[in-house]
């Protein structure tokens, strides 16, 4: 699934997803951590990994090609 940084938190490394459906949900700062990144800009692209439960486990840049 992918999505857009809609707001982040760079003192908490959380925030709020903009999924391409329209759906904004919010991310912890462990799905932030799990990724690698050092930072998020609002309007990036990202894709989510969600578990079972709906929640956000992981933030990653989306691969092209």
């Amino acid at each position: 699934m992918q999505g857009t940084v809609a707001t982040y938190d760079p003192d908490t490394h959380s925030g709020t997803l903009l999924l391409d459906d329209g759906t904004e949900i919010t991310y912890p700062a462990e799905a932030f951590a799990a990724s690698g990144l050092r930072l998020l800009r609002l309007g990036q692209r990202v894709r989510i990994e969600q578990d079972d439960s709906g929640q956000v486990t992981r933030i990653t840049l989306p691969t092209f090609g």
